[in-house]
Order: C-alpha cells, then sequence, then structure tokens
C-alpha cells in the first residue's frame, strides 16, 4: 500500500522572459513562500525539460505538502497564503498559473 499527501500543485506557464522569472522565482517568491506557509511539510520545485508530446506550454511544477486538508485550507485561507498566491500570479508572465488542490498515492519500488 502507498503513503497519502494533500498537496497544492501549481503549473507555471512558459514565462515571457525566463532569465526575469528565474530570478524573481528564487530570489522572492521561494523565499515568501518559506516565510508566509508556516506548517508545510514538502516543497518540491520542478523546471520542465522536454515532453516526449512535443512542446508544452509548463514551464515550471511547484507542490507544496501539507499533513492533512484543514492544514492546507487554514494555511492557504491565511493572510500570508494569499501573499503568496497573489505573488503566484503575478510573477506568471506567460498567462495564469493553473493550481490545483491534490490528494497523493505515492509508491516506492526497490
Amino acid at each position: 500500500m502507498g503513503t497519502r499527501a494533500v498537496k497544492i500543485v501549481v503549473i507555471y506557464p512558459r514565462p515571457q522572459d525566463v532569465d526575469a522569472f528565474e530570478q524573481l522565482y528564487h530570489d522572492e517568491h521561494l523565499p515568501l513562500l518559506e516565510e508566509k506557509l508556516k506548517g508545510i511539510t514538502r516543497f518540491v520545485a520542478t523546471k520542465v525539460i522536454s515532453s516526449p508530446q512535443g512542446k508544452v506550454t509548463a514551464y515550471r511544477l511547484a507542490e507544496i505538502y501539507f499533513s492533512n486538508m484543514e492544514d492546507l485550507t487554514r494555511i492557504v485561507e491565511s493572510e500570508g497564503g494569499k501573499e503568496v498566491v497573489e505573488h503566484a500570479t503575478k510573477l506568471s508572465t506567460g498567462g495564469p498559473p493553473i493550481m490545483l488542490i491534490c490528494e497523493e498515492e505515492s509508491f516506492v519500488y526497490w
């Protein structure tokens, strides 16, 4: 049986200026996330390199994990959570990011 978690997945479209996005993402957004989203259990930042389907519009994915759905809701609806969501939207110059609330089931194969 796998392990279960709840998370928010943010999918950023390719930005108009990749270098400017990366600078804002690392210098402003990640520190803001760490400061304002107290209670997250894990954060995974992924950069899309390519796809076997050809060109894709997704540029980055962020996965923010929480202990349970109650913590996710409380943290996201807090003033700090709203500030992080607003900043994520502001820095996404290729269009609005897609934000998904998800349940994850993970399996590890040795």
